[in-house]
């Protein structure tokens, strides 16, 4: 039986500062050929990032992309050379391979880029959330390490609420804000016609989990 003991202290030191990363034309690796891999670089490609796969093997999807040039692949292992030439954001999708993954954060310190290894905070200086994505819509999951399999089943119910229809929504704020911009001159007036637009959204929902009891140190000490 699993007890705990207190407040996750511990999680909430290493709680990272939520950024959105501008990517267009930068140089990104990602370094693994198989479905994470594909993902990632999907996000990036979205993103406008210039993108490397370094890996002997692809996924059919990504074999396309190399096909039609939309990325650049290189088939075979990581080298450190590959950070060499202005290279500004490396993700790690191989989980088993330890040396690999201290090497590419030592790399990170003494050459200044940014390096995410897939279920290994402790060795990245960024983190990638789970991501619901309808259109230019983005909301980001993360648990801060506590459970990467919690944001993704969050994600996976979060999706289907943002529909086809709301990215027809979107599209139409996107409108009336670029059409206020242009016939209201008053900030605050602009502002408020905006928060109108939007006053009826809402999200109704509710959760289920296990039940799990927190038990307090002295009765720990007690059993």
């Amino acid at each position: 039986m699993i007890t705990l003991a207190g407040p996750l202290e511990r999680v909430l030191m290493r709680c990272a500062f939520q950024i959105n990363l501008d990517v267009q034309d930068r140089l990104c690796l990602v370094v693994g050929g198989e479905e994470e891999a594909a993902e990632k670089v999907g996000r990036l490609l979205e993103a406008g990032a210039k993108v490397t796969v370094i890996s002997p093997t692809l996924t059919d999807d990504l074999k396309k992309l190399a096909a039609s040039a939309k990325i650049l692949h290189r088939g075979r292992r990581f080298r450190t050379s590959d950070v060499d030439g202005g290279v500004w954001l490396v993700i790690n999708t191989l989980r088993d391979d330890q040396v690999l993954t201290r090497d590419l954060f030592a790399l990170a310190k003494q050459k200044s880029f940014l390096v995410c290894s897939s279920d290994q905070p402790e060795y990245s200086n960024f983190t990638m959330s789970a991501l619901v994505a309808r259109g230019p819509l983005r909301i980001a999951i993360s648990t801060s390490g506590v459970s990467p399999a919690l944001a993704s089943r969050l994600r996976q119910d979060l999706e289907p609420i943002f529909d086809e229809r709301f990215e027809v929504f979107l599209e139409y704020l996107d409108a009336y804000r670029a059409h206020l911009q242009k016939t209201e001159p008053h900030t605050g007036k602009r502002q408020e016609l905006l928060r109108e637009a939007v006053a009826k959204v809402k999200i109704q929902a509710r959760i289920e989990f296990p039940k799990i009891e927190r038990r307090e140190p002295n009765e720990q000490k007690g059993t």
